[in-house]
This record gives structure tokens, sequence and C-alpha cells, in this order.
């Protein structure tokens, strides 16, 4: 994934209401339980032997690398709790939307005799559900990171810019060079 779409998994991942499992051998438990109690396919997700993973689930090793221990974390966040954030992105689809704070380069066309340089910003906007929609819609279908951006730079060009449409009609804005991306629901 791009910045985008990491941070739209990260605000997925924060609408969690109970913590991941704290230890390496439930947090393999888990891993396993979610692959219908395969450890061959934990161990080929994880890149370690089926038998390291069944050492982990009968706690006979307790401590991880480092690495292992983050590739673990990875991937139970990307897996815990779906219904909840399931609930969570379909309320921003439908009835909150979203907030995004950004820093990044944004550069405009717009009529002739106007300034179009592109300048970093710091933004901070809500987008309304008609934008996050699209945006977690796009996502869930696989979007590109390009095509998730010119998304997020519709609904910040319209909101932010044009002020949903009260001034500087016809303005295209261009969303490049994001130094960061975090997204709440």
């Amino acid at each position: 994934m791009g910045i985008v779409g990491d941070s739209l998994e990260r605000a997925a991942q924060a609408a969690g209401t109970r913590p991941i499992p704290r230890s390496a051998g439930a947090q393999m438990r888990y891993l396993v339980k979610q692959h219908k109690g395969s450890t061959k396919a934990v161990a080929g997700l994880l890149g370690i032997s089926q038998r390291t993973v069944e050492r982990y689930v009968k706690d006979q090793i307790k401590r991880p690398k480092a690495d292992l221990a983050g590739r673990m974390e990875t991937e139970v966040k990307r897996r815990w709790q779906p219904l909840v954030r399931k609930r969570a992105r379909d309320k921003a689809a439908t009835q909150t939307g979203l907030v995004i704070e950004t820093r990044a380069r944004f550069g405009f066309t717009a009529a002739p005799g106007t300034s179009d340089d592109g300048r970093m910003r710091r933004i901070t906007q809500h987008l309304p559900p008609e934008y996050a929609g699209r945006l977690l819609a796009a996502q869930d279908a696989g979007a590109s990171e390009a095509e998730l951006q010119q998304i997020a730079a519709d609904g910040l060009g319209e909101v932010y810019f044009r002020d949903s449409g009260s001034r500087a009609d016809g303005l295209q804005v261009e969303f490049t060079d994001i130094d960061y991306m975090d997204v709440n629901l």
C-alpha cells in the first residue's frame, strides 16, 4: 500500500474496542485460529517454520526476535476485530464522514492569471460521507495509491478549497509530495 491506503488502514485499526493479544503465544494462537487451525499457513505468512509456529502456540518459545515480533503484531492488527472495523468504516461512509490531516504539496489548475504554483500546506479537514464512501469503497475494490490520492484530492478540493461550491469554481486540485497523512473515522 501507499500513504493514503496505509492511513486508511491505521484508522480502521484504531476503531478497535479491545487491545490485541500481548504475548507472542497469544498472538500466534490468534493467527492460527484465523487460518482455521493451519500452522502451515501461518508459517508461510510469517516466513518461519511450521514447527516454530507450533512451539509458540504451546508457549515453548516466549520471546520472538524483533523482526518476527513486528510481523506477528502487524498480521494480528490486520485481522483484529473485523466486524468492529467494518461497522466504523460503514458509519464513516454513510453518516459521519472522516477527518484527514495531511501535509502535502497542493497545486492548482485554475483560470488564466491566477497563481497555480504548488506549495506545502498542512490541512486538517472533515470530508463528508460522500467522499469518505468513495475513498473507502475504492480501497475495498483494490484501487491503486494514485486513485486513492485523486479521490482524496477531489474531496479536499471540494470541501477545503472550493468551500462546497461557494468559491473558486472550476479549480482543479493536485495533491502530490505527501509528507504524512492521518485519517480518523
